[in-house]
């Protein structure tokens, strides 16, 4: 399927301030941006690389005033989601050197304090990707998924302990209980196709049988129309901007994803 994304950010700025943003996604396996617009009013230099996961990078010097970015992207996505029910849990020898990193406690996944309880929620579940299923539904029943409840990211500690959250909370605790059993997972945030309400997504994927494979404990059925911006162990890495300076406000955020073809 093809489909539109857009991203509108208004800021207000006080004082010259630094940013350092996250907004375009990148063609892979998984996705092939056709079309791609980046703009900033009122215009300013922007230097653009890519992070240590692959993630294209902006870097810029917003001035005072009012101060706006628009991104959007055309981009041919796949309309269903892999499964693999029954794959194999990959042991920690046979792991790609790249991967390693997913297995580790990060800042806002603290998977080295909740290995009894993921093993209690894996059971008897096959090693692999049944146990990461077994994870992404206890979580879509046991957290509440509350669009806007929380403006900045909270550690899995602090989601289990409140028992609700956005997206993003509850994709960092799937991947907290992930880590915990040995399975590396990392964080997704992109678009998702008829979003309710619509807004920028989070959801994980886990590394079993040999690739990776994506989860969504936030909805009930695994459906596509997903577009990656930016893959990283937990939000701090991928967070959409980063501000340095306290005379910058966000004012406002448009997300449109629209259909543009249903099959290619």
């Amino acid at each position: 399927m093809k489909l539109s994304v857009s991203c509108d950010l208004r800021f207000q700025i006080d004082a010259p301030t630094a940013l350092i943003l996250m907004l375009r996604p990148l063609s892979g396996a998984q996705q092939r941006i056709t079309k791609s617009t980046y703009v900033v009013e009122p215009d300013v230099p922007i230097t653009e690389s890519k992070d240590n996961y692959g993630n294209f990078r902006q870097r810029l010097v917003a001035p005072p005033g009012e101060f706006i970015i628009h991104t959007s992207a055309e981009v041919i996505t796949a309309e269903n989601i892999d499964s693999a029910p029954g794959a194999y849990f990959v042991e920690i020898q046979n792991l790609p050197h790249q991967i390693l990193p997913y297995l580790l406690p990060s800042r806002y996944c603290e998977s080295d304090r909740f290995g009894d309880l993921a093993r209690e929620v894996v059971n008897d579940a096959l090693p692999g990707y049944d146990q990461v299923g077994r994870i992404t539904d206890w979580v879509r029943n046991s957290i509440r998924y509350i669009p806007g409840s929380s403006d900045s990211p909270l550690s899995a500690i602090e989601v289990h302990n409140r028992g609700y959250g956005v997206c993003r909370d509850l994709a960092q605790l799937a991947i907290t209980l992930c880590r915990s059993i040995s399975i590396p997972a990392r964080l997704v945030v992109g678009y998702l196709y008829q979003l309710e309400p619509m807004d920028l997504h989070a959801w994980f994927e886990a590394y079993v049988g040999g690739r990776w494979y994506a989860f969504d404990p936030t909805q009930g059925d695994l459906r596509g129309g997903r577009v990656i911006i930016a893959f990283g162990r937990d939000a701090a890495d991928v967070s959409i901007f980063h501000q340095f300076g306290l005379g910058c406000v966000l004012n406002s955020m448009d997300v449109q994803v629209n259909l543009l073809n249903q099959s290619l």
